[in-house]
């Protein structure tokens, strides 16, 4: 899956109508903590706070030109994603119908009913929750959209060609990987300008699908996925995404809920930004390679703000949620 630069600039200007760019910071703070020059791209400034909008907005536009018909959409997430397609759809006309796993996050479920789902529990993961909207998608006459779609890709790329005209040229990129839009995204962005940047993809140890799977060179499985950073807690890798990072990805780290956990606070305090599990990873993984990293210049992908109250609670005083 590749893209024209000219296919990534038609999505950005269509991305751009529903959305205004999100910024791009360098933190004097950051820079300091990790040794290297810090470039964040804050996709937790956008309307639902994450980068998954872009993708929702670029999928719903193609499902409307191609499949005039539907009357509306059925998806499976834990949040982010959910509330992209349920913003889109709904402004498009649509039913957004959406599966997330038994207790999945309460501030991210109300926020996806208030931007219209039809919001459904099933299963104790997203994998299962995934499964079940799929199954019944022909029941019930709605279009599924799964997790990893070349549309949703070539929305959230947008965010990748934003970040790297408007910072100087950057050495790595850190990206958190769940179902893998995030990560080919950027890759996708940086292949079309020509760019020779390292992109380094981000997994929680607990939730390593795709980690194990590029280091096995085939598709790996886990039986769990128990990780705070519920962006990243899949179990199930996707072969068409895997195809990308596996060959554009010069590297695939893990970190821990702890270093999940600390990454969080060093946002707050240096930035006073929220951050979600998944949108801190990306820190998490700097601060292991601060070594190797210091004096380069370095983007992070801060693409989640969304975690619950309680949860962050615990972060902010120096603990680490519990799944």
């Amino acid at each position: 899956m590749t893209f024209t630069l000219e296919e990534l600039d038609a999505a950005a200007a269509l991305v751009r109508g529903q959305m205004a760019p999100t910024p791009q910071y360098h933190w004097p703070l950051l820079s300091r903590r990790s040794g290297a020059e810090v470039w964040v791209k804050h996709e937790n400034h956008g309307p639902v706070g994450a980068f998954k909008l872009r993708g929702g907005i670029t999928f719903i536009d193609w499902l409307r030109r191609t499949h005039p018909e539907c009357p509306g959409i059925i998806t499976a997430t834990r949040g982010n994603h959910g509330q992209s397609q349920a913003r889109a759809a709904t402004a498009a006309g649509l039913r957004a119908v959406v599966y997330v796993p038994k207790g999945n996050s309460v501030e991210k479920n109300a926020a996806m009913r208030a931007l219209g789902a039809d919001l459904r529990e099933f299963g104790n993961d997203f994998d299962a929750a995934r499964e079940e909207a799929m199954r019944i998608a022909g029941a019930e006459g709605l279009f599924p959209v799964p997790p990893f779609h070349a549309e949703l890709v070539r929305g959230v790329a947008t965010y990748g060609l934003e970040l790297f005209r408007a910072a100087p040229p950057l050495d790595a990129v850190y990206v958190p990987i769940g179902c893998g839009s995030g990560i080919c995204g950027v890759i996708a962005a940086r292949d079309a300008l020509g760019l020779g940047t390292e992109v380094i993809g981000v997994v929680a140890a607990n939730a390593a699908t795709a980690k194990l799977s590029v280091e096995a060179g085939t598709l790996i499985a886990t039986e769990t996925a128990h990780t705070f950073a519920d962006g990243m807690a899949v179990r199930v890798p996707v072969r068409d995404a895997f195809e990308i990072y596996s060959e554009g990805a010069a590297r695939i780290l893990a970190v821990s809920e702890t270093e999940i956990a600390e990454a969080m606070r060093h946002y707050f305090t240096d930035t006073h930004n929220l951050a979600e599990g998944a949108g801190s990873a990306p820190l998490a993984a700097l601060m292991q390679e601060r070594g190797a990293m210091a004096g380069k210049r370095v983007g992070l992908i801060l693409s989640g703000g969304n975690i619950d109250t309680g949860w962050f609670t615990t972060v902010l005083q120096g603990g680490v949620p519990r799944v």
